[in-house]
């Protein structure tokens, strides 16, 4: 990790104003000191609640992934299945099993806690939890929101590789797990290959 050096401080607040509150969109105005003694008046914080998402392998190795469009892009992607906490879950296992059962039907299998990641740190407060689910399986028909529109895909390891490089996937919160989960699986499989 290179030299140790000195933990940066933390800012400190001296105001906070919100601008905005919707159950999708809560927006703050910050004052806040850095540690220099240099003042920032507006600093703007986007506060969302936590999000989780899910590397789904199923139990002939394929990944399980979700297409479906959206609208700020106006384009259709791969994405992982993935969503919102929401305040009825149990904790963040439990919100992820639930949003892959309800965008796939898959359930099941052995999960394992894979990566968090954030959106934007400077902008975002929340956090992004991936989970990593081996062994899954189709356990009930998918049942997405209104909202959702979703086509559920399975696609090998090579054609995942070729989706993070390609194109077809794009929002880089499912890219860092599913790449994180590619990465490792090639290192293992090149460990135990060297073995």
């Amino acid at each position: 990790m290179g030299q140790a050096s000195e933990t940066p401080a933390t800012w400190q607040v001296l105001d906070t104003e919100y601008l905005f509150r919707r159950p999708w969109l809560t927006l703050r105005r910050d004052r806040v000191q850095l540690p220099s003694g240099a003042v920032i008046d507006e600093y703007y914080v986007w506060e969302y609640p936590p999000w989780v998402n899910v590397v789904a392998v199923a139990q002939d190795g394929r990944l399980v992934l979700v297409r479906q469009y959206r609208h700020a892009l106006g384009a259709v992607h791969f994405e992982l299945p993935a969503g919102v906490v929401d305040p009825d879950d149990p904790d963040l296992l439990a919100a992820a099993r639930r949003e892959l059962l309800e965008e796939t039907g898959y359930g099941g299998g052995e999960w394992s806690p894979l990566l968090v990641s954030s959106a934007n740190s400077a902008t975002h407060n929340n956090l992004t939890h991936s989970f990593l689910a081996v062994g899954v399986a189709p356990v009930a028909a998918p049942a997405p929101e209104a909202t959702e529109d979703l086509r559920v895909s399975l696609v090998t390891r090579a054609e995942a590789r070729e989706l993070a490089v390609g194109g077809g996937m794009v929002q880089a919160l499912h890219l860092a797990p599913l790449l994180t989960y590619l990465f490792a699986h090639d290192e293992h499989t090149q460990r135990t290959a060297g073995a």
